[in-house]
């Protein structure tokens, strides 16, 4: 009961801060002081308190849409163990569901976006749909070679018995996975090199142009899911890359936080050291994302 309480706290806590340590980390490569690292609980709990606009164009599903991902997001981080600590939900082929959450939430994102009858959201929403169906084959090749590394096809028991031993056994297999899954990590979450998640330039915006006409609570919907996006697949990245694992309970949720934070700085400098990728470039990214986690599970596979 003690790690579900742990579990939802972090779920619930932690995703913003993520942020906020990505923010800092570019202030200080910039050379300035940067925003405090709360700044994004700040932003989201301003947005709450504010009223929405909608236009008369739109319909439910532009109302909908930033309410159904989070809703998606939420129960993707139910799913997904925290350090050495078993998921608050967990069952045989619930990687499947975990995966298709995430298609859930993109599906209603852009639908939304859609529903605006924009120009340059529809446009947002044509490029989210191209990158993604790029991306998606990655994170299954990826269940693929944890489900045959560990014989099962539950998360808990793919990533908690992803252990240092199989790095030994299957480094090149792992490090090609663990590869391929940054990619993506970047990708899906709108980060540089992929995508601005601070740029308003609509013609060079994958994410951010879809959601341009949403305001107050809906738009703090949207910026926390991406928060909580960012740390669930950041946790399923940890899992496999760190799998560094105490057999000490209290200790294991301290090793989970501090890679987290490490993580967080990590994508701080890639994106002050890295510029935005030329659009045509991205698809080539993404699909050199597959063809290394495909090559890990053909090595697995021999």
């Amino acid at each position: 009961m003690t790690d579900i309480i742990v579990h939802l706290l972090l779920v619930i806590l932690m995703p913003p801060l993520l942020l906020g340590i990505i923010a800092r980390t570019k202030a200080v490569f910039a050379g300035r002081t940067g925003a405090p690292y709360l700044q994004p609980y700040y932003d989201i709990l301003r947005l709450l308190r504010k009223g929405s606009v909608f236009s008369d164009t739109t319909t439910w599903v532009f109302r909908a849409g930033p309410v159904v991902t989070l809703a998606a997001t939420v129960t993707a981080a139910l799913l997904i163990p925290l350090g050495n600590h078993p998921a608050p939900l967990a069952f045989t082929g619930d990687m499947i569901l975990f995966a298709y959450l995430f298609g859930l939430a993109r599906f209603f994102t852009m639908a939304a976006a859609l529903d605006t009858g924009s120009s340059f959201e529809g446009m947002g929403a044509a490029r989210e749909a191209t990158f993604s169906c790029l991306a998606e084959p990655t994170l299954f090749f990826a269940l693929v070679v944890l489900a045959r590394l560990t014989g099962s096809l539950s998360l808990t028991d793919m990533l908690t018995r992803a252990a240092a031993g199989n790095w030994l056994g299957t480094g090149a297999a792992m490090l090609l996975l663990t590869g391929g899954l940054f990619i993506v990590l970047l990708a899906e979450n709108c980060r540089i090199p992929f995508d601005d998640p601070n740029t308003h330039l609509e013609l060079t915006m994958i994410h951010e142009v879809m959601v341009l006409d949403h305001s107050g609570p809906a738009f703090g919907y949207i910026l926390y899911g991406a928060a909580l996006k960012l740390f669930v697949l950041g946790a399923f990245f940890i899992q496999v890359a760190l799998p560094f694992k105490t057999g000490v309970g209290p200790v294991d949720w301290v090793v989970f936080i501090g890679t987290m934070i490490l993580l967080a700085i990590a994508i701080g400098v890639v994106e002050s050291i890295m510029a935005r990728l030329r659009l045509i470039r991205i698809p080539q990214m993404l699909v050199a994302a597959t063809i290394l986690s495909a090559f890990a599970m053909l090595l697995m596979l021999r």
